[in-house]
């Protein structure tokens, strides 16, 4: 089964006629995108677009083979005039299943917002899945059998890619297409690593691709270190790199600290931006959770830990520091160290980046500064990825 992609942006397109925002300046080339629409063997178009006669035609495609036009997004009716060739558009009822004479069989998902998804079997077997923009599947059972293909609005709900690995109906063999790509997010580079952190692609406008054939997407790494100065949104990336996968166990290394109003509302405000499938975990004994296999892991964050740890071996004191403190923090470091190389589960990490400003006025200031880097280097090492997150934007420096 073949699927030849007529358009890959939201519904108004990328670039938006009139925006003057930075997304839709540079959406050029590759990166400008019409309405996603999608053509099956030929045969089967899954939304009507504007222009997707010549969308077609200049992917080498003709529309005149279509014996079916299937629409999911909200409404009743298209939103564009029907080229005579086309047979009128209509939709499939949720939960109810259309036989084409051309061996296809279309199942319509019900969605948890407006419009509706469709499973699609070919006449070989293989297996995809189309879901509207801004939607998830409603109501998915553990133990789905995994598609072949799935195309998702994964920048818009993540957490539709979220629900359909929690039901197996995504796997490791699936093949995640991202549509409905919008303004969400900068194009090219950007939006590409973002989807890769999630196992899922990008392909341009008029690509067609076969259901069922192994793509090189790149794995998720099982490892990843995220750094960055305070407010630089360090903590949004790596959250953002796990909303897409369930069951995820944060562990919060900071807690709760009586009396301190200003600490309790940031707690407040990072609980309240996880999603609701996430399990929080308030220690700073973060090895055996590493040593453990199950969902991912994401510890936010070291500098606290390293608190803790230096607090525990009494390094303010410069007498008890020279006396083994040292020697004991650089136990801890690389016992840490040790938890993320062998860790079996996926991980990450973040870990304020305090080196490159103001050096402190105190000793102890210094020292912890100077623990820092040395933690950040040891953990980065064990890392596949590492990134660099300044002013909101994320820097690759290693994956």
């Amino acid at each position: 089964m073949e699927v030849t992609l007529l358009g890959t942006g939201a519904p108004a397109g990328l670039p938006r006629p009139d925006c003057p925002c930075a997304a839709c300046a540079t959406a050029l080339g590759d990166d400008a995108r019409a309405a996603t629409a999608l053509l099956v063997d030929d045969t089967l178009l899954l939304d009507l677009t504007p222009g997707a006669a010549f969308a077609a035609a200049r992917a080498g495609r003709s529309l005149g083979g279509v014996r079916q036009v299937l629409l999911s997004h909200p409404g009743n009716g298209p939103a564009v005039e029907v080229p005579a060739a086309l047979p009128q558009p209509g939709r499939v009822p949720d939960g109810r299943e259309l036989a084409l004479l051309t061996g296809h069989r279309v199942r319509a998902v019900a969605m948890d917002a407006p419009g509706t998804g469709y499973a699609v079997t070919g006449p070989d077997g293989q297996r995809l899945l189309y879901l509207p923009p801004g939607g998830a599947p409603a109501g998915l059972e553990e133990g789905t059998a995994a598609y072949d293909m799935v195309l998702a609005d994964v920048v818009g709900r993540p957490d539709a890619l979220a629900k359909l690995r929690a039901a197996g109906a995504v796997g490791p063999t699936t093949d995640v297409v991202a549509v409905h790509l919008d303004h969400d997010v900068p194009p090219g580079g950007e939006v590409r690593r973002r989807l890769a952190a999630a196992g899922a692609r990008a392909v341009p406008d008029g690509a067609t691709l076969v259901v069922g054939a192994y793509e090189d997407v790149p794995d998720v790494p099982r490892r990843t270190l995220v750094l960055g100065g305070a407010r630089s949104g360090k903590s949004v990336e790596a959250e953002r790199r796990l909303e897409a996968f369930p069951d995820v166990v944060y562990v919060a290394t900071g807690g709760l600290r009586g009396g301190d109003q200003e600490w309790a509302a940031r707690v407040a405000l990072h609980r309240e931006r996880r999603p609701g499938t996430w399990r929080t975990v308030e220690t700073c004994e973060v090895l055996p959770l590493l040593a453990e296999e199950g969902p991912p892991l994401l510890v936010d964050c070291l500098s606290l830990w390293l608190t803790d740890a230096m607090d525990s071996v009494g390094a303010w004191d410069d007498a008890v520091w020279a006396d083994g403190g040292e020697r004991a923090l650089r136990e801890r470091v690389a016992a840490l160290a040790s938890a993320v190389r062998s860790a079996r589960r996926v991980v990450v990490l973040v870990s304020n980046e305090v080196g490159s400003g103001i050096v402190p006025a105190t000793a102890s200031g210094r020292r912890y500064r100077d623990e820092l880097g040395r933690l950040n280097a040891a953990v980065a090492s064990e890392c596949e990825s590492v990134v660099l997150v300044v002013a909101g934007q994320a820097v690759v420096l290693r994956g």
